[in-house]
């Protein structure tokens, strides 16, 4: 059923008849799958058993009680064969065979025939990059090659419209110029062709044309433009594939030749720039003034004669826009030949999502931004219509996606790859082609979160209501609901109209920041859940809990950000569950039989701290655990740590006062052992908060290192290592983020850091007075792109970076006493550091007049502003 699905998934344009056939393929796979779970849970037999007299009459009384049980599946089953047979019958009738097998049908308007033409005096805020990148496309510098310029964006952001202004721009500059658009489906031969017809005008050289092959359109083509100064516009570009076969019939001459490529992936557009002299420049949406004047002038002809009632629902309708030229103009489209009344203008705002199905005013930014959802797999079109389930503007995180998307069953393990980087292959493929925008990346490239662009939500909610992936509780459906989100509803409206639901079917069940939850109905409704999400959800104590025990197919768990506390008992029986998310849960403490739960992966908790269970040695597939104290648990617990042998993160507590120190050195030598067992298995990320002395002269001695360590951090502020640890050496390959405290910071500690080979965060405390200044020579710290210096107690002095220090350096913090520093000037070196972005700076006052710390931040400001990036830069 699946293999069927994926097949006529991918055509581009199916009649109502395919998808009429998919959704009940769709549905008879789900029932299926829900028939078989309920098979293995309801009358499984609980493994082999010695046969036997006993055996005999345990298997004849077990029989007879699930006889209404399996009497019940078993005309399931009856029912399914006969949809099975029903399913087969209409494929033939339909003949669906016929359609898979052919192309799509009829051709559809060029999309982007529109902004070819487009008039510039109707076109808004492209003036500054248009000459702006006219600019660079004109400049030859010390060489006279051929450069690429790439224009990467979301659909709709107007790269083409720009390409063609650049290419008006300047054209007259060149001997020739043309533009051709690849798509996703490109003719090669079709395509340079089509750039000769442009660029040559002899009749002589196009003869026979029409019969060259490939080989020979490419040579014809290179050899016109071998010694001409071209302009090339190649429009949406798809695949480097595509491009490869493209750019190899353009010469790259010394006449300062210069191609435009326009994409909407990453991915392609890197591809296109491969130079040093070449440039990626990614389109940005409307500012809220642009859109503005754009969408007045549109439909009433000026910025400024918008009536006043219009005012506050064009701002509701705008920001559903998003700054999205295409959007602007095909609902100012809309609404230009609406009455104007404000109630109309509601109902536009209200209904753009459904509008877009309807609408011939909207067909052709429907259109394009389809164009980006056909182009995808099957596989990334599942994952893409599940964001359906968050509402506009909201912050979706990456690893509570991908855990979801895993818990579904949308993930499969591949090549050797685990479900967890399988799914966040695809988390980064959909970043990749400017269908979510990234949120939050950090040093080492990776992304937090994501957000999805209100249009394209529109697009996605309307292609998971057609294919039943998704819905939100207002939406309704002939089948059955398959994911719920309940978003903003009246109260009174929930109640009512969930009891209209069918529940039974619901496999995620997701309630993003919703208050309503006292309407929810009881979970005994919900049988076949996969993924109940209630995070950042208010009054949840209101909501009765019982019946999480049926939830036997349950994998993903979240109560983060509710505030819950007193935890479910039947989370003990959920055998299937992998992440279960407790942060910012009130709880004391997790209860015994939680280690019962052994496929367990993701185990995460914050403010409130726990003992460590006695029996965490047998949840074997632990990957992540954080908001266990040590010093709380028992030694034997501890010790079990040791045996988690996939665990990749450990945020560990150690919370002790003074004289109560002593009373846990067993616990600290147990820890110190299971880490060192842990460093011979996958682990990559160690959070240590607190501890003592003690304990971080036995970690001195962590033998064998965790060979993939990627994370380590000390979260204590009482405690500073004399010396840095023995293991901190260049040996670790994989350190990228280390946050330590040292009493003292000298040249020689800097030094070893240095070397660190992918170091790319180093967060250093002090709580000792450095009289002397430090300075950073001009080696080492290779990598290097976050950097604080931060004191505690008395403090530090100031540091200078030498020319050649820290050369990739974006982020700086440090602070210093002006007393101290004011000796050796208050110079820090910045403009050694050329990609610096970010500088904060405090200033210590003690000891120093109000004239020294005025000089002091008077020098430094300066030497920000005159850093050729000009960073962001903060002084306190």
């Amino acid at each position: 059923m699946h293999g069927a699905l994926k097949k006529y998934a991918q055509l581009e344009d199916p009649d109502d008849q395919v998808k009429e056939w998919m959704s009940l393929v769709r549905e008879l796979a789900y029932d299926t799958e829900d028939c078989f779970d309920k098979f293995i849970r309801k009358l499984g037999d609980g493994g082999v058993h010695n046969a036997g007299f006993k055996d005999f009459f345990r298997k004849t009384a077990r029989r007879l009680k699930t006889l209404g049980a399996r009497h019940g599946i078993a005309n399931q089953i009856n029912d399914l064969k006969l949809r099975i047979k029903e399913v087969k019958e209409l494929k033939t009738s339909y003949k669906l065979d016929d359609v898979a097998g052919s192309t799509s049908g009829n051709a559809a308007v060029d999309p982007w025939l529109a902004a070819l033409f487009a008039e510039e005096a109707h076109l808004v805020g492209i003036d500054s990059p248009r000459d702006d990148l006219a600019k660079w496309v004109m400049e030859d510098g010390n060489k006279h090659g051929r450069k690429v310029l790439s224009i990467v964006g979301f659909g709709g952001l107007g790269k083409t419209t720009l390409a063609n202004e650049i290419c008006r721009k300047i054209q007259g500059h060149f001997d020739c110029h043309a533009f051709v658009s690849v798509s996703q489906k490109p003719d090669t031969i079709k395509i340079i062709k089509d750039v000769i017809s442009q660029v040559s005008y002899s009749d002589e050289f196009k003869k026979d044309m029409e019969i060259w092959d490939e080989k020979k359109s490419i040579s014809k083509l290179r050899e016109l433009l071998q010694e001409k100064r071209y302009l090339v516009i190649i429009d949406d570009i798809w695949s480097i594939v595509a491009w490869n076969a493209i750019n190899c019939a353009f010469p790259e001459n010394s006449c300062s030749s210069r191609i435009v490529a326009t994409t909407r992936i990453m991915e392609v557009a890197s591809s296109c720039c491969p130079g040093p002299d070449d440039q990626i420049y990614e389109m940005k949406p409307l500012s809220d003034p642009h859109s503005e004047r754009l969408f007045f002038r549109r439909i009433f002809g000026s910025e400024n004669c918008c009536p006043h009632m219009f005012i506050e629902v064009s701002k509701a309708i705008l920001k559903k826009c998003g700054g999205l030229p295409l959007a602007i103009i095909s609902i100012s489209g809309l609404l230009a030949n609406r009455p104007r009344v404000k109630e109309e203008w509601e109902k536009v705002k209200r209904s753009i999502g459904s509008d877009l199905n309807g609408n011939q005013s909207l067909e052709g930014m429907k259109n394009i931004l389809s164009l980006s959802y056909n182009d995808l797999p099957p596989h990334l079109k599942t994952v893409l219509l599940h964001l359906s389930n968050f509402p506009e503007d909201y912050v979706i995180d990456r690893e509570r996606l991908v855990r979801q998307w895993i818990a579904e069953g949308f993930i499969s393990e591949e090549r050797g790859r685990s479900c967890q980087e399988v799914a966040e292959s695809y988390f980064y493929e959909l970043i990749n082609k400017n269908l979510v925008q990234p949120v939050g990346i950090g040093y080492d490239g990776m992304v937090r979160a994501c957000r999805v662009h209100d249009m394209m939500l529109e697009l996605i909610i309307s292609k998971s209501i057609e294919e039943n992936g998704s819905q939100t509780i207002w939406e309704n459906s002939q089948c059955f609901i398959r994911r719920l989100s309940i978003q903003d509803i009246i109260e009174q409206e929930l109640a009512s109209v969930l009891a209209k639901k069918d529940l039974s079917h619901v496999r995620s069940l997701i309630i993003p920041s919703s208050g309503c939850i006292k309407h929810l109905p009881s979970l005994t409704k919900f049988e076949t859940l996969r993924v109940l999400d209630f995070k950042n959800c208010k009054g949840l104590e209101e909501y009765d809990m019982n019946g999480m025990e049926n939830l036997f197919q349950l994998k993903y768990l979240s109560f983060s950000g509710t505030g819950i506390s007193e935890l479910p008992s039947g989370i003990v029986t959920l055998h299937d569950l992998e992440t279960l998310d407790l942060r910012g849960a009130k709880f004391k403490d997790l209860p015994a039989r939680i280690v019962q739960l052994t496929k367990l992966q993701h185990l995460l908790h914050g403010n409130h701290l726990w003992k460590i269970p006695i029996g965490i040695g047998n949840m074997t597939n632990l990957r992540e655990i954080t908001g266990f104290d040590i010093t709380m648990s028992s030694v034997g617990a501890v010790e079990e740590l040791g045996s988690l042998i996939n665990l990749k993160v450990l945020h560990a507590w150690f919370r002790v006062q003074g004289a109560e120190s002593q009373d846990y050195k067993s616990h600290e030598e147990m820890f110190h052992s299971s880490l060192c067992k842990l460093g011979s298995y996958k682990l990559q990320s160690v959070h240590i908060y607190g501890g003592t002395p003690y304990l971080f002269e036995l970690l001195d001695s962590w033998s064998p290192l965790p060979s993939c360590l990627q994370r380590f951090e000390m979260g204590t502020t009482e405690y500073f290592l004399s010396k840095l640890p023995k293991w901190i050496t260049p040996t670790l390959t994989s350190l990228a983020y280390l946050d330590i405290n040292l009493s003292v910071i000298t040249e020689e500690v800097l030094g070893i850091l240095g070397e660190l080979p992918a170091l790319l965060s180093l967060k250093l405390y002090t709580g000792t007075v450095h009289k002397d200044r430090l300075v950073l020579p001009g080696r080492g710290f290779r990598c290097l792109k976050e950097f604080v210096c931060e004191p505690f107690g008395d403090g530090a002095g100031n540091l200078l970076f030498e020319e050649g220090a820290l050369p990739k350096l974006e982020k700086l913090e440090l602070s210093f006493y002006v007393s101290m520093a004011k000796a050796y000037g208050f110079c820090l070196g910045l403009e050694h550091l050329p990609y610096l972005k970010d500088v904060r700076v405090s200033l210590r006052k003690r000891d120093a007049t109000p004239s020294e710390v005025e000089a002091a931040e008077v020098a430094i400001r300066k030497e920000a502003n005159l850093h050729l990036n000009h960073p962001r830069f903060i002084v306190a």
